[in-house]
């Protein structure tokens, strides 16, 4: 059985990077790349700033893991606790299906770093997950109100009708509703207790052995979710607030780029391209960091707000967002080997051997 899982979701993973490549290639072929070159190297040396919000991002999202840890839980080292979000961040974008191996390793690795439970572990990943659904369902809600007209004016031309703020509006709504109702459901003590029950349903004898070997497991998460009641509702607004400050590095970081480019366009603009990029890039989650994808569904904007020389401007925006990516990925690499965390860790996290 467990051969069979890992051959299934390497397949998807792979096959996910594979259809990544194949649309990065596609990209390339439409580009200006020796002119994007030429935009890009105009830039100088206040290209720096372009690394900024996606560290800030980090430093946000660190700021607001610390705070939903259980309460058993009481001294946390911020800087220990951000190396293990660029760890895990930097698996979960560059593995193939590398969400699920990096989420997976964050209690693992707060486990070896910080001798955290692992019940209180999974506990806060468990709750830092939901609460960054919810505030991804108000990113796009505040994208599309901030960006209606842009939405509406690219509708045609990128979907052939109208109503594009609306799919978006419903999308963002549907992300927002579920990822709370997970959330209020998750913090009523008995989640785990209730997805264990539902798991031995599974008719494998192997899956059935393991799963009452680990019932203990299940039942110290409950324990560890149930401090998340009445001290926790308080805080709850505020850090979703705080995840949902970390969604707007994402449009940030592109408004930046597109300014230091020299090109006129309002930050309403890039926010209304940006949440719906993000809600993209999630349903192909499969592929990693949304390769390609994003790239395509960037120059596909651009080309219906009429921006002027698409193929120079957009190519020169998609490679500086992606070198971006790579210089801070080859960071958190270099953290992860520093750190004594290899590869094969996260292989062994994904094949459920940790």
């Amino acid at each position: 059985m467990q051969m069979v899982k890992k051959s299934a979701s390497s397949w998807i993973g792979y096959a996910g990077l594979g259809l990544g490549i194949i649309l990065i290639v596609y990209l390339f072929s439409k580009v200006d790349l020796q002119r994007s070159v030429e935009l890009i190297s105009s830039i100088g040396v206040s290209s720096v700033f372009i690394l900024l919000p996606y560290l800030a991002l980090h430093l946000i999202e660190t700021v607001a893991w610390i705070r939903l840890f259980p309460g058993t839980i009481t001294v946390i080292p911020f800087l220990t606790l951000l190396k293990i979000q660029f760890i895990a961040e930097t698996v979960s974008m560059t593995f193939p299906a590398g969400v699920a191996v990096g989420e997976s390793l964050r209690p693992i690795l707060c486990r070896r770093f910080l001798d955290i439970p692992v019940p209180a572990g999974v506990a806060s990943v468990a709750v830092r997950k939901l609460m960054l659904g919810v505030a991804q369902g108000l990113y796009t809600i505040i994208g599309v109100i901030a960006g209606f007209s842009v939405m509406q004016a690219a509708s045609v031309p990128m979907l052939g009708f109208e109503g594009l703020p609306f799919i978006m509006l419903g999308a963002g709504s549907a992300v927002f509703l579920l990822f709370l109702f997970f959330l209020l459901l998750l913090l009523n003590g008995k989640a785990a207790q209730k997805l264990h029950g539902l798991l031995m349903l599974v008719p494998f004898q192997r899956v059935k052995t393991w799963l009452l070997a680990k019932e203990s497991g299940f039942l110290d998460t409950d324990k560890e979710l149930k401090s998340f009641r009445a001290p926790f509702a308080g805080r709850l607004f505020l850090l979703i607030f705080i995840y949902l400050f970390a969604w707007f590095m994402l449009a940030i970081e592109s408004y930046i780029i597109l300014k230091l480019l020299g090109l006129e366009i309002t930050f309403a603009q890039v926010l209304a391209i940006d949440t719906s990029l993000t809600m993209l890039r999630a349903l192909f989650f499969f592929i990693p960091s949304g390769l390609g994808v994003q790239e395509i569904g960037y120059l596909a904007f651009f080309q219906a707000i009429g921006m002027n020389d698409v193929q120079a401007y957009g190519g020169a925006f998609v490679l500086l967002r992606r070198f971006k990516e790579v210089l801070w990925y080859a960071f958190g690499y270099g953290i992860m080997f520093f750190s004594g965390v290899h590869l094969r860790d996260a292989d062994r996290v994904s094949n459920g051997e940790l």
